[in-house]
């Protein structure tokens, strides 16, 4: 079966939360996940948004429900000092290791990526910073020039237009099966998707609902499925 496709920014809190289950979620329908970085300011220009945060009375919520978000799913968040930031140094540097060392590896590069910004508060937008996460993972000559050279930037562009041509607009976005998940608390709805083989949305009003989150009911899952 066609992978999942997971796009996210690496600024984005929802986007880092969906990843640190998008994987497991996925291996209980015997599914693998395509993550590719985005970068939300390329979404903002084409659709005229701005980033939730900095939207007068809803910013103020919404720095509420991130918090309440990563407390309910058990998932450590520390708001990093400049939120939001336009981080464009570590999606050069993962789409430079998908290219260079292959897809798990640059998975694995993002996800210690979305570690040090959220939970460490470290500068992943320093190149310095993501040398030493890359290093971490053995990582080594090429990705400072991988990054910053004129290629490195064209594959972001690249991927931006890529992804808005898929409709994506937001993160974290999935698309299983063609069908566009918008958001973290729609992966409820995606878990019920891939239980049910994509059919049609009678399935899902049939069966209980399932948890979201890093903590999942499998028992639930494997119930939902049959």
């Amino acid at each position: 079966m066609e992978p999942i496709d997971f796009y996210f920014d690496f600024a984005s809190p929802y986007g880092y939360f969906a990843a640190t289950c998008i994987d497991e979620l996925a291996a209980r329908h015997r599914r693998e996940v395509r993550w590719t970085p985005i970068l939300m300011a390329a979404m903002f220009q084409a659709t005229g948004g701005t980033p939730l945060p900095l939207v007068p009375v809803k910013g103020t919520y919404v720095l509420h429900d991130i918090d309440r978000t990563a407390r309910q799913h058990g998932i450590v968040y520390r708001q990093p000092a400049a939120f939001p930031e336009l981080l464009l140094a570590a999606p050069r540097a993962m789409l430079w290791i998908r290219e260079t060392h292959g897809h798990d590896l640059a998975v694995r590069f993002a996800k210690r990526c979305y570690r040090a910004y959220f939970a460490e508060r470290k500068d992943i937008d320093s190149p310095q910073a993501l040398l030493a996460l890359a290093a971490e993972l053995g990582i080594g000559p090429g990705l400072e020039e991988g990054m910053r050279s004129a290629e490195g930037k064209e594959r972001l562009k690249l991927a931006n237009a890529a992804a808005l041509e898929r409709g994506v607009f937001g993160s974290p976005f999935v698309i299983a099966d063609g069908e566009p998940f918008w958001g973290f608390d729609r992966f409820s709805q995606l878990e019920a998707w891939l239980a049910g083989g994509g059919v049609s949305w009678r399935y899902w009003a049939r069966r209980p609902r399932i948890a979201v989150g890093a903590k999942w009911n499998t028992n639930r899952a494997v119930a939902a499925a049959g």
